[in-house]
């Protein structure tokens, strides 16, 4: 029996900033051992797993689901008398970076916290700000000689918290962005075990998609998919995010439209979601988004490309939450809408220009 909530916790308190992801990549090639028939990985290290098609695929169709496992963090910057100071990796905050644990991965792991300056030493204008990254220190408990031994500039640090199960499905936990849609990948491998389908499904865990989403675009051109499904988080309902950029949480997965993604996929999500009465929702996007979906969408020749989104509360924090429905509902749906794929899907959704050129 799959347990996705276990699956997601291994996936989330996992240590693996973007450009080190090694360690997140062995833990998914683990999982999806029983779900697929084999693994590529490209040679930026973005893991692909290749379920192949259980009905006839004559044209060798290929969709691509892509979800980045990198996370953000932080590198050491300096070292002063036993003290580190901190560089961010990616989108790191530094408003609620303070007095949280952390793990400095020198030679060996070494635990650690966040600090700065008591408030008691604060000139007034400083109390009235969040310490910037110049002022953060990580204290790990060792001398200055020790620490000098153990940790050089160019380390990795990143927050060392559990999974918090919340109420009512809700789960909090660090790297939920973007592991909680590896997770979805996961159950919607482990979903197309009941299913026949005629596509080739190529199973992507990206890296460097924090750091310019590197990943997807060479796994993208590696694999050279027919459809691809960029799958990532977006923000939900909360204090201090406006109601137009916010999804509900529990609602299942926001479905893009936009000119980052092709109106008939778009089309066509709709109609599985409908039909197997998957709950969905709807978020326009007026450009490219900062997804896996941007860089896959212009590899090679262009690629037909949807994104699926995971409505999550504090976002590039340690805390990100969100409801572990949502990742069922995503897994669900694209499960069932690669399995409603047949050979012909791709002349169907082919541009109406280029249609009207060939039947003329």
């Amino acid at each position: 029996m799959f347990d996705l909530k276990a699956h997601l916790k291994t996936l989330v308190e996992a240590h693996a900033p973007s450009g080190h992801e090694a360690p997140a990549r062995a833990i998914i090639r683990e999982s999806w051992l029983d779900f697929v028939n084999e693994f590529e990985q490209d040679k930026l290290g973005s893991l692909i797993g290749i379920k192949r098609a259980t009905l006839p695929n004559p044209n060798q169709r290929k969709i691509m689901l892509s979800a980045h496992m990198d996370e953000i963090g932080l590198m050491v910057r300096e070292i002063v008398d036993g003290f580190i100071y901190v560089h961010r990796i990616s989108g790191v905050d530094n408003r609620v970076m303070l007095a949280q644990p952390v793990i400095v991965h020198g030679k060996r792991p070494l635990p650690g916290i966040v600090a700065a300056a008591p408030p008691h030493l604060l000139t007034d204008e400083e109390t009235k700000k969040y310490p910037p990254f110049d002022h953060l220190v990580i204290d790990v408990g060792l001398s200055a000689d020790e620490v000098d031994k153990l940790v050089q500039i160019g380390d990795l640090i990143t927050s060392d918290v559990p999974m918090i199960e919340l109420q009512g499905g809700y789960l909090a936990a660090k790297a939920m962005d973007d592991r909680a849609s590896v997770a979805s990948v996961t159950f919607a491998l482990h979903e197309l075990q009941m299913m026949q389908h005629s596509w080739d499904v190529y199973a992507t865990a990206t890296v460097q998609e924090e750091s310019g989403l590197y990943g997807a675009a060479t796994a993208a051109y590696h694999i050279k998919p027919d459809i691809a499904i960029a799958i990532d988080v977006t923000f939900a309902d909360q204090p201090g995010v406006p109601s137009d950029d916010a999804s509900e949480m529990g609602a299942g997965p926001a479905i893009g439209l936009g000119a980052n993604f092709h109106p008939k996929l778009f089309d066509k999500m709709i109609e599985v979601a409908k039909e197997y009465e998957i709950k969905y929702q709807i978020e326009p996007a007026v450009g490219a988004t900062g997804t896996d979906a941007a860089s896959i969408q212009v590899a090679r020749e262009g690629i037909p490309t949807l994104l699926l989104s995971l409505p999550l509360r504090n976002m590039h924090s340690p805390v990100e939450t969100l409801n572990i429905k949502d990742i069922e509902r995503t897994g669900r749906l694209m499960a069932q809408f690669i399995a409603s794929l047949d050979n012909d899907f791709l002349s169907a959704i082919q541009w109406d220009e280029l249609k009207a050129k060939t039947e003329g």
